[in-house]
């Protein structure tokens, strides 16, 4: 049984908890943090005259649902600033503050998927199917989050976790950019990598910094193979039938009694 911080294998080791400097981590936590920023801005950025000339026009929960999950990257970056700056008191105090802000996502996120499916329906944008990954995305935050903020006296791995968390979340932007250079594909693979190579890419970053540092925890790779495994069974069950006449059922008892 390994009971050391880290656990030896040939040409790899895994850590539980990190044996190096927290501020070592500072330059890959800025740059991760930068690529998540980038990727939204850029997604959201394209689609934002399309979202102004909507008709019929975005619920007022998915304006909500946008500023508040805009919040969450800048609590998030004020979270690595603080830490950066060895505020650690502060961001102790703003981490109770962005956990019930995740709340409130996890009741926004799919309020603002099901008031958008009911607006858009039969319409050219109707697509009830899409819910899988909603919803998906979602959960895995919420299941990220919540076991980041169990490891909150393991700072490297916290840090990590609530990384992986917000990655869960990545697929609107990075898909937004995909979506606007190609056309959706039409395969489960190969629409698993239009949609979510964001999300990828970042933890394969993520994976391979620490991997060529020695710092790879357990409990990151652990959460990284569960969000994207989590994410290709979303594609497949985007692209099964009953689900798509399942989730119109829903959309439309959401218009009757909601709209």
């Amino acid at each position: 049984m390994a009971t050391l911080p880290a656990m030896e294998r040939p040409g790899l080791t895994w850590h539980e908890r990190g044996t190096w400097k927290a501020r070592d981590d500072r330059f890959a936590f800025a740059v991760w943090l930068g690529l998540l920023w980038l990727g939204m801005v850029a997604g959201f950025g394209l689609d934002f005259p399309r979202y102004l000339r909507e008709t019929p026009p975005a619920p007022i929960v998915v304006h909500v649902h946008a500023v508040v999950f805009s919040g969450w990257l800048l609590l998030l970056t004020a979270q690595v600033l603080l830490v950066l700056r060895e505020r650690v008191p502060w961001h102790r105090k703003l981490g109770w503050v962005a956990a019930g802000w995740a709340c409130l996502m996890g009741v926004l996120g799919p309020w603002a998927a099901m008031a958008s499916k009911a607006v858009e329906l039969h319409g050219p944008r109707y697509n009830p199917p899409f819910l899988a990954i909603n919803f998906v995305e979602m959960a895995g935050f919420i299941a990220l989050l919540g076991w980041g903020i169990a490891l909150r006296r393991n700072p490297a791995a916290h840090k990590r976790m609530m990384i992986l968390a917000t990655v869960s979340l990545a697929g609107p932007g990075f898909s937004r950019v995909s979506g606007w250079l190609i056309p959706a594909p039409t395969g489960v693979v190969a629409w698993f990598f239009w949609s979510f190579y964001g999300n990828l890419v970042l933890i394969l970053l993520m994976a391979g910094w620490d991997w060529w540092r020695g710092r790879l925890m357990r409990q990151f790779a652990v959460g990284a193979a569960l969000l994207l495994g989590t994410e290709f069974v979303s594609v497949l069950v985007y692209f099964w039938g009953p689900w798509k006449t399942l989730t119109a059922s829903w959309v439309d008892a959401w218009a009757r009694h909601f709209a």
